[in-house]
């Protein structure tokens, strides 16, 4: 999905059966929704509750705009921009262990 998105591709992640019958804004609007919430650091996903709104049309720019701002630990940038993604998230291979949460955030 990112690839596609970094790609302006989009339209190949839309089943094939929709043919044209499907609103490019609401896919771009729900590809952005997803990427924020499979950010490589847990602590920079939304709360479910911010994902509601999102999904109702409140609040998605503004937290697109800030994922693309945010900052890696040890001061590498980490920015998740349309041209550019981490190397992080780039590697289709990267294998990452499952993290129990300690409870509600």
């Amino acid at each position: 999905v990112k690839k596609s998105h970094q790609e302006k591709k989009l339209e190949l992640l839309v089943d094939k059966d929709l043919e044209k019958n499907y609103d490019r804004i609401e896919l771009e609007e729900m590809v952005q929704v997803a990427l924020l919430c499979t950010q490589y650091l847990p602590g920079h996903r939304p709360k479910m509750s911010e994902v509601v709104r999102m999904l109702e049309g409140d609040g998605l720019a503004e937290k697109w705009e800030a994922s693309q701002k945010e900052e890696m630990p040890k001061g590498k940038s980490f920015e998740l921009s349309s041209e550019r993604y981490s190397d992080l998230t780039d590697d289709s291979s990267l294998l990452v262990q499952a993290i129990e949460l300690s409870g509600p955030r």
